[in-house]
């Protein structure tokens, strides 16, 4: 068995880093070499989807079950198929507005045959394959930030502006500065 683990933080809140992540149908998104998702059936423990992954340029059908999930900050999710794995996902409250991720793989590469080298190889295609989805991770809910943050995210004062305009019912068609 391979196992890799990352860790990075989100400027994000944790309720939505949970969300994101919890929702399978994000992985395409996401997730470097997954394909697609389908026949999903299920929500926390028990969520059960079939996928199509691509590794090494070889596409692998499977499906993921996942077995536990605390609906808030946790959840483990088992493959099987073309390739054998187990994702956790642990996730921790920085701030209101920072969560820190952490994810542990561990997979066995489906490929014996072709001997020692090309699972070397696989191995760490597989580790900047996960870097990649880490990131893409980050970039995806920190993209959606401004909508979480609000003032906070402003770079400029604001500052009132007096245009001159029309209001309806108010300036009887000519130019008026009202509030």
């Amino acid at each position: 068995m391979v196992k890799i683990q990352r860790s990075i933080e989100i400027k994000a809140p944790l309720q939505e880093v949970y969300a994101y992540l919890s929702n399978p149908q994000n992985e395409p998104e996401w997730m470097a070499g997954m394909q697609e998702i389908h026949n999903l059936t299920g929500s926390g423990i028990g969520t059960h989807f079939d996928w199509t992954y691509k590794m090494g340029g070889l596409s692998f059908k499977g499906e993921s079950t996942r077995l536990e999930d605390d609906r808030e900050r946790h959840f483990v999710a088992k493959t099987k198929g073309g390739v054998e794995s187990t994702w956790t996902f642990n996730m921790e409250r920085r701030s209101d507005e920072a969560t820190v991720l952490k994810l542990e793989i561990e997979y066995a590469i489906p490929v014996p045959l072709l001997g020692t080298l090309v699972e070397m190889i696989l191995s760490k295609r597989n580790e900047r394959d996960m870097d990649l989805s880490i990131s893409n991770i980050k970039q995806r809910l920190e993209a959606r930030v401004p909508t979480w943050i609000g003032a906070e995210r402003r770079t400029e004062k604001r500052a009132r502006v007096d245009l001159p305009c029309y209001v309806e019912g108010v300036s009887q068609g000519r130019e008026t500065r009202e509030k």
